[in-house]
């Protein structure tokens, strides 16, 4: 069983990304592999609405010349994805946005690819507009027939300041929970591997 993480921050190692390693440390304990793909310093843009993922029909993006195919790849790959953003003025990052758009339309025009796998959103905010990010991140799985795995609260935790986040008990008990869910629905869906 494998689980794929994307942090759509500009922060390599932020607060973000330590939101996941908290989520994958009951993963990892529970024997599930891990992996975190840091969207930080890579080469991303939108979706050019070209249509040729509907015409191709090859669960590829037709720009080859940036990261969302490998990630796509990685996404088919994996029996659950987690997507984590920083909140910007309220909403997701343009980073994750911009896999979301493009990762969203392959899998959409590819008869819904990514339907049946798991998913799980993650928001870190400074003080507010977490709740709109997380939604947003959330649209991804509901509109690609996924199914959202949750917690004992919303997958949101408060830090500015890198490292910041880890002061936030509740956040990490949230995503050392939404972890233990994650691994559990797999357990239940797939048996031990």
């Amino acid at each position: 069983m494998r689980v794929v993480a994307f942090s759509g921050s500009a922060r390599k190692d932020g607060n973000t990304a330590r939101m996941v390693r908290e989520v994958f440390t009951e993963l990892d304990k529970a024997g599930v592999e891990t992996e975190l793909v840091q969207l930080a310093g890579k080469e991303i843009r939108g979706c050019q609405a070209c249509y040729l993922c509907k015409k191709n029909k090859d669960q590829r993006c037709s720009v080859t010349d940036d990261i969302v195919n490998e990630c796509i790849e990685k996404m088919l790959g994996a029996d659950a994805i987690l997507l984590a953003s920083p909140t910007y003025f309220a909403d997701v990052s343009t980073e994750i946005k911009a896999l979301i758009d493009r990762a969203g339309m392959v899998s959409r025009m590819n008869d819904d690819m990514l339907r049946r796998k798991l998913g799980a959103a993650i928001s870190v905010a400074r003080r507010g507009g977490s709740i709109h990010a997380f939604d947003s991140l959330n649209h991804f799985f509901l509109i690609g027939q996924m199914i959202v795995v949750g917690s004992s609260y919303w997958n949101i935790g408060f830090g500015g300041d890198k490292g910041e986040v880890e002061k936030d008990e509740e956040a990490m008990s949230v995503m050392r929970t939404l972890g233990i869910n994650i691994a559990w629905l797999l357990e239940q869906i797939h048996g031990s591997s």
